[in-house]
């Protein structure tokens, strides 16, 4: 891994980095920088929270830190309408669903920058390490229309920490526990009232456990994050900004026994000395201009990611494929004011994005014309109306058309709406919208010797969906209660089947109209000074075209956090429990493919907490599964075990 760590460190050594949008920042009384509450990624501009017509969540970086939560995807567990497939160990395949949708339908942000892989559409969550994490912004329903394809069901912007504006500071951070696991982080930032800049490296190791019932040996994984940002204002008008990020990862893993003619193991997971490398990076630099009035604002921006993927069996390379995806976008938004109609403010933008993927296979193959490079282009027009209304009712309505190289051209929409009742504490929400999820790469292109084979004829997904709630402020805002039901309509969707004689897998556009509809609940309380608590439940009935529900996505789910601190502040203790309910999953244990196995409900217990040891040092500890429960959230592979982990993490 030492060659990977240099190439990574070069690289964000030279990246430039910053933010999805500019914006304006406060400060507490200490000069520390925090952001605004923005939802950067719920449009063309950012948007008050409490203004935004969608359903959403934030996750703070102070309560990532508070919860030690190491994996991003864990934190997402914790929110309604998500459901989380991890593949084994910690730093394994990881999928996330939203809304019963497909893993490669949500879109995935990190500094605005997309970073889901080229080949396979969907971001793989087991490499996403939360240490510079400063917040994590959580959209549900359609937003192609401001983000195009795979943003059918939702969008993850993960924001990272910024320079403070009044000096340097550094954080470290060193933690050990089971399974032979090790991690470490540093972060220095700094900067001042003109520029602030920050760089993170985040290392972690363990060796992991059996991922089969099979045999004995122990399947681990290793991880290494660069990432860095800066933001420079120019001039009083002119903000230049860019971030840079990299990942190097390696996972061990076993296989699934598809050896013909069958055999005892036939469809399960087998010990086997298999593993995944992947290489990841994005980076992004972007330029805003501010007139000396505020009314306009004008954005250009360069962004791009890739990606390396390499699968291994005895060492020897078996699949493997490079990704890569360039952005160029610019848009311009007007402000003005209407004070004689409804005391409105309204906001007009307008855009225009290019993009162009790349995608090439990597040997072994059968046909050699397969590593040839694939490539598709698109050009995409934007427009937005925002606009507030008497300080209580606000409107949101985009529309894009993409025109698409490689498919036929597509456009699509989104109308979201908020009121907030004078004097009653209730806000009413409602959004709808349509999405479009174009074929991945490998979908059409992938190849995997006597296991997959793609078919270059699909067509795009495409989705009509909407969502009504109702948010409830109780105890003069110490309690809020939030309830959304939503709907949303899959057609040509895209499914695996296993056609006869070979029974390779390949992937065709299913006939009909698949349905997702549910409730989602979700309360937050701080009912007294250092104790808070969040509360969420979601139903979620998720059916293909011929009424079969999906695979993976649990009819019920549900999770419960809270944390007190205590002791001037000094100490805290936190608790969460995560219930996953039954759900199915796919087996091929009798040779006949789209068999179904039932996967039982299971609940997952976190304890730990902190105390500050001076005031730059503390020590931390946590127990993960803390009742030692047996699930499985993919069939055939076993998932970890009780955990305990220590740490000391200090700021300077």
């Amino acid at each position: 891994m030492t060659k990977l760590a240099l190439t990574g460190a070069c690289i964000a050594a030279l990246a430039l980095s910053g933010s999805a949008l500019a914006q304006d920042f406060d400060e507490d009384d200490d000069g520390a920088t925090r952001l605004p509450s923005l939802l950067v990624a719920a449009g063309i501009t950012p948007v008050e929270q409490e203004k935004s017509g969608r359903a959403f969540t934030v996750i703070t970086g102070e309560e990532l830190a508070r919860s030690q939560t190491r994996y991003v995807a864990d934190a997402l567990r914790l929110v309604p309408g998500f459901h989380v497939s991890r593949g084994g160990a910690p730093g394994g395949l990881t999928q996330v669903r939203v809304r019963g949708a497909e893993a490669n339908h949500v879109l995935v942000l990190v500094d605005g920058v997309e970073v889901s892989a080229v080949g396979q559409g969907e971001f793989d969550f087991g490499g996403l390490l939360v240490g510079d994490v400063e917040r994590i912004e959580i959209l549900r329903g359609p937003q192609s229309a401001f983000w195009g394809s795979n943003a059918t069901a939702g969008v993850i912007n993960i924001v990272t920490r910024r320079g403070p504006s009044d000096g340097v500071e550094i954080d470290s951070r060193a933690e050990t526990g089971t399974d032979g696991t090790v991690m470490g982080g540093l972060a220095l930032r700094g900067g001042n009232k003109r520029i602030d800049a920050a760089f993170s490296a985040q290392y972690r190791r363990t060796d992991g456990f059996n991922l089969s019932d099979f045999g004995s040996e122990k399947d681990g994984s290793e991880n290494l994050t660069l990432s860095g940002r800066f933001n420079l204002q120019l001039t009083d008008n002119l903000v230049i900004d860019g971030s840079g990020r990299f990942v190097d990862r390696l996972s061990e893993t076993d296989t699934q026994d598809f050896a013909y003619p069958p055999t005892p193991t036939q469809g399960l997971v087998i010990d086997s000395d298999d593993e995944m490398g992947m290489l990841e990076f994005s980076g992004t630099l972007g330029a805003t201009w501010t007139s000396p009035d505020g009314a306009w604002t004008h954005v250009a921006r360069l962004s791009g990611n890739g990606d390396k993927r390499e699968d291994f069996a005895g060492g020897v390379r078996i699949a493997g494929n490079t990704g890569t995806r360039l952005k160029a976008e610019t848009r311009s938004t007007y402000r003005f004011d209407t004070p004689a109609i409804a005391d409105a403010v309204h906001r007009i933008s307008a855009g225009y994005q290019w993009e162009r993927e790349r995608f090439r296979q990597l040997a072994p193959v059968f046909d050699p014309s397969q590593l040839a490079t694939k490539e598709r282009a698109a050009h995409s027009l934007i427009a937005e109306y925002r606009g507030e209304f008497a300080d209580q009712f606000y409107l949101n309505g985009a529309a894009r058309h993409d025109v698409n190289e490689a498919f036929a051209d597509s456009t699509t929409y989104s109308l979201s709406a908020a009121w907030a009742i004078p004097d009653t504490g209730t806000r009413l929400h409602a959004s709808l919208g349509t999405g479009v999820t174009n074929p991945t790469f490998f979908e059409q292109f992938g190849f995997i010797p006597s296991q997959f084979a793609g078919n270059p004829g699909l067509l795009p997904e495409t989705s009509f969906g909407w969502d009504i709630g109702v948010e409830q402020t109780f105890l003069d805002g110490d309690l809020i209660v939030d309830v959304t039901y939503f709907n949303q309509d899959l057609t040509n969707e895209i499914a695996t089947v296993y056609p006869p004689p070979t029974y390779i897998a390949t992937p065709v556009n299913l006939d009909g109209i698949s349905h997702r509809q549910g409730v989602e609940v979700a309360a937050t309380a701080r009912l007294f000074h250092g104790f808070s608590a969040t509360a969420t439940y979601t139903y979620t009935d998720s059916r293909d075209a011929d009424g079969v529900r999906e695979v993976r996505r649990p009819l019920h789910s549900a999770s419960l956090s809270a944390a007190y601190r205590f002791w001037d502040d000094r100490a805290d203790l936190f608790g969460e429990i995560v219930y996953n309910g039954e759900m199915e999953d796919n087996e091929f244990i009798d040779a006949t493919p789209q068999n179904r196995v039932r996967l039982d409900d299971y609940v997952l217990v976190t304890v730990g907490g902190s105390v500050e040891i001076t005031d730059n040092l503390s020590a931390f500890g946590r127990i993960e599964n803390l009742f030692d429960a047996e699930y499985e959230e993919v069939f055939g592979y076993n998932t970890q075990g009780r955990t305990a982990f220590v740490g000391i993490k200090g700021r300077f």
